[in-house]
C-alpha cells in the first residue's frame, strides 16, 4: 500500500496556482484522512500519521486537530485520540467535556476520559483504505 503524502501533493500542486506551505499542505491532508474516519469509530494521531508516511508526526497531526475547528467542509476532530484511547485533545474543544459529549453522540462509550473497547472502535487507515 502506497501512502497518500505523494498523491495528496501532486494533486494539490496541479489544482491550485500556488503550493500551500509545507504546514498546511501537512494539515490538509490530515485533515483529508479523519474526514474518512465513520461515526462510531475511532483512529490516533499516530496511526494518521504513519498512513501520510510521517510516522513520526504524530504530534503534527494533533496540532492539525488543535487548528481543524474552524476548517471548512468540517472536520470530526473528536474522532482522533491518543495511542490508549485517552481523550487528549478535549482542551481544544471549548468545554471540557465537549469531545466526549460528541463521541457519546456516536454511540462511543468514554469512561474517566478514555474510550472503553477502544481496539474494537479502533479505524487503521493503513488498514482501512486501500491506495
Amino acid at each position: 500500500m502506497i501512502p497518500l503524502v505523494g498523491h495528496l501533493l501532486h494533486y494539490m500542486s496541479v489544482n491550485t496556482k500556488m503550493m500551500p506551505n509545507k504546514n498546511e499542505s501537512f494539515f490538509e491532508m490530515v485533515y483529508q484522512v479523519v474526514r474518512l474516519i465513520p461515526k462510531g469509530r475511532v483512529s490516533s494521531y499516530g496511526a494518521i500519521a504513519k498512513y501520510l508516511g510521517t510516522a513520526r508526526s504524530a504530534r503534527m497531526v494533533g496540532w492539525a486537530m488543535n487548528n481543524a475547528h474552524a476548517v471548512e467542509p468540517r472536520v470530526p476532530a473528536h474522532r482522533v485520540l491518543n495511542r490508549l484511547g485517552i481523550l487528549s485533545g478535549k482542551a481544544h474543544f471549548g468545554h471540557p467535556n465537549e469531545m466526549q459529549r460528541l463521541l457519546e453522540l456516536e454511540g462511543i462509550k468514554v469512561v474517566a476520559d478514555q474510550v472503553q473497547d477502544f481496539p474494537e472502535l479502533f479505524w487503521d487507515p493503513m488498514k482501512e483504505l486501500k491506495v
